[in-house]
């Protein structure tokens, strides 16, 4: 029998239009004989994971959605900037399981000396910055600066890009960041533009996790 080649991108927070943004996102990595790529909303997350009491939330629910696709998936993606429930559902597949911080963070160090992170709250800051410190990597983080919108804002799509490319630009300017992290999944849609607005490579972590995911899945590394 053989093994499904499948990736399922979770999107823990109940926001479809962030969900469509993501897989709209995916589009450059769906490609003849390469795997399926599955985009799907945790029902019942909140609107956006913008506290810890969120992202403690939905850990379960992301757990049993991977056992329940666990037979017809070959890797799986937690798509949101947290990582909420990684090392829940890791132990309960002996699939891949990526989380878009992660691998964001990881490909930002490819692509420069001081990665810098686009958050949406100022209140998640401080749990991007547990994240990087538990990773080992304070020295090579510039800086992480918040546009001030939650998830549901980020559809405001004049005001989200002009709030993206300021803080885009104190990064750089301010920070020293050569490589730019979107901090939200729901930033998506705005990687391509911004990239070109300031200058700087710019991960979108969704893409960056499913990007390292295919290569996963594909090589069997760690089955």
């Amino acid at each position: 029998m053989s093994q499904p080649d499948r990736i399922l991108v979770i999107n823990p927070n109940s926001t479809q239009a962030v969900t469509a943004g993501i897989d709209k996102a995916m589009e450059p990595l769906r490609m003849t004989g390469g795997p399926a790529i599955e985009c799907v909303t945790l029902k019942d997350g909140p609107p956006g994971i913008e506290t810890q009491a969120h992202v403690e939330s939905v850990v379960a629910p992301i757990s049993a959605m991977v056992r329940s696709r666990d037979n017809d998936c070959s890797a799986f993606v937690i798509a949101c900037y947290s990582d909420p429930g990684l090392h829940a559902a890791r132990e309960v597949t002996t699939k891949p399981v990526l989380g878009i911080a992660e691998c964001g963070i990881l490909t930002a160090l490819t692509l420069g000396q001081r990665f810098g992170v686009i958050s949406i709250l100022r209140k998640s800051i401080p749990r991007h910055l547990r994240y990087v410190g538990q990773m080992g990597l304070n020295d090579r983080m510039a800086g992480d600066r918040a546009i001030g919108l939650g998830v549901v804002e980020l559809a405001d799509e004049a005001r989200t890009f002009s709030r993206m490319a300021e803080v885009a630009a104190e990064l750089r300017d301010e920070d020293g960041a050569d490589v730019l992290v979107m901090g939200c999944a729901g930033m998506a849609r705005y990687r391509d533009r911004l990239q070109r607005h300031v200058g700087l490579p710019v991960v979108e972590p969704s893409q960056a996790a499913v990007s390292m995911a295919i290569g996963r899945s594909r090589l069997a590394w760690g089955s």
